[in-house]
């Protein structure tokens, strides 16, 4: 039963929203309690209120801060990171009701509602001739307010850049209830502090994002697709290198022999089970410098000891080729619970970062898969384990760590993409430094002072 505080906001929630917004029934909270991290920790919300505007959300925080309860903003609940995982006693506040898209293609903008998933966007984009580049693999579940709660990035943002690029105003309701308009539909503005960008990755611990205005580009050209098979995970990184070093392809993936194999097993694509490495790279340069590219990219690989290399224009083959790395983490995860990751490294560092996975990984006696975008130093490593056996559960939490500390002593970071969140928050100040650290909790506490906005997530004190 609630106490005295929590009936009362709870009847506040029900008094000052439309009926049927609020849900406070323990079955149908199990929903809203964990994000695609299945964080263990994840706590059961007081309620989830299923909002469906700004002034929604503005009603649950001013009631939130008047009462002092905490509030998790959560999108599709795809996130990576546990950075939508329920605190107990807190109020979910679910945006996924909150799905509005319109395109302005005289201004090549679209203003979006953030409940909005990724690929509708894009659909909608296509219509006119746009195109919004950001593609994470879980571009058809991931929704944008999510997207720019961890400023995800993708396939493209190795020659497209991430979300971030592609935000160019916000409305978010801060912690006292205010909705503010930042940015707009401007290409050019820097009147005043960046605070668009701001918010952009801070994960609904700063304000709620209930509106963004995001920047499209004219449709992108059909790519010419290339896939280089490798006996040494070696080989492929130094063909990476070297791509980048020549050119910028419009996406350089790389998946290890364990991905391929879990890849193979779901999709059936006759994928080479022996290879110790793949990699897929797309050119959507015009067909005379595409070709000499993909001609570039086959000699570099060839160099560096690629036993296949196999090119394609064909578009409905080449999305076949990508959609098996965009399938990569499903597949690897019919193999156990994963604990996932998204560390990266300068990318002249990426060998001595997958070398050291793998030796973390022979060490604790776990597997790790390792997908990543290439072309940027971003890998995704996957831990698999059985949730069942205690001693597995823990050699995978210290491979985790380790992983982070890896990353750390090789001048990267521990997120390039999924967000700090909740399970990663332990090695946030490692990474920081103490000066950055204390300057990203002084900002927190100047727009958060009561520490209501996704308590936990990022900030341990917050």
């Amino acid at each position: 039963m609630p106490d005295a505080r929590d009936a009362q906001v709870i009847s506040a929630l029900i008094a000052e929203l439309p009926e049927g917004t609020v849900i406070t029934d323990l079955d149908s909270l199990q929903a809203y309690r964990r994000d695609r991290a299945e964080d263990p920790d994840a706590g059961v919300p007081l309620a989830v209120v299923r909002a469906t505007c700004t002034e929604d959300v503005q009603v649950v925080v001013r009631i939130a801060a008047r009462e002092g309860v905490g509030i998790v903003p959560r999108g599709a609940g795809s996130g990576l990171s546990g950075g939508s995982s329920a605190v107990d006693g807190a109020i979910v506040v679910s945006l996924e009701r909150m799905r509005e898209i319109v395109v302005d293609p005289s201004l090549q903008m679209a203003v979006v509602q953030p409940g909005a998933f990724n690929a509708e966007v894009k659909a909608a984009a296509s219509e006119h001739g746009l195109w919004y580049p950001p593609d994470p693999s879980s571009q058809e579940f991931c929704s944008i307010g999510g997207n720019i709660a961890t400023n995800a990035g993708g396939l493209c943002c190795v020659k497209y850049g991430v979300t971030t690029d592609y935000v160019l105003g916000l409305t978010v309701v801060l912690a006292d209830g205010r909705a503010v308009k930042l940015g707009g539909p401007r290409l050019k503005d820097v009147a005043g502090l960046s605070l668009t960008k701001l918010f952009v990755g801070s994960e609904g611990t700063l304000g709620i994002v209930t509106e963004a205005v995001l920047r499209l580009v004219p449709a992108q050209r059909t790519p010419t697709t290339l896939v280089a098979v490798f006996p040494t995970v070696d080989g492929a990184i130094r063909s990476v290198v070297d791509v980048k070093a020549a050119m910028r392809p419009s996406m350089l993936e790389f998946m290890d022999r364990a991905t391929i194999n879990a890849v193979e097993d779901m999709m059936r694509m006759d994928l080479d089970r022996t290879a110790a490495a793949m990699l897929i790279v797309q050119s959507d340069e015009p067909s005379e410098v595409a070709t000499a590219q993909i001609e570039e990219i086959e000699r570099i690989c060839e160099q560096h000891g690629a036993t296949e290399v196999y090119a394609t224009s064909d578009p409905d083959e080449g999305e076949a080729l990508i959609e098996a790395r965009r399938q990569a983490i499903p597949a690897v995860e019919r193999r156990g619970a994963l604990l996932l990751e998204d560390v990266g490294v300068p990318l002249p560092r990426l060998g001595d970062l997958i070398d050291g996975m793998r030796a973390i990984a022979e060490r604790r006696g776990v597997e790790i898969a390792v997908v990543a975008h290439a072309g940027d130093g971003n890998t995704h490593p996957l831990i698999v384990l059985d949730p069942t056996d205690a001693a597995q559960r823990e050699r995978a939490d210290a491979a985790f760590g380790e992983v982070m500390d890896l990353a750390i002593g090789l001048g990267g970071t521990i997120t390039g993409e999924h967000g700090v969140g909740r399970l990663k928050q332990p090695w946030l100040a490692d990474y920081l430094g103490g000066d950055a650290m204390e300057l990203n909790l002084r900002i927190k506490r100047a727009l958060d002072p009561q520490g209501i906005l996704n308590p936990g997530a990022i900030f341990a004190d917050s």
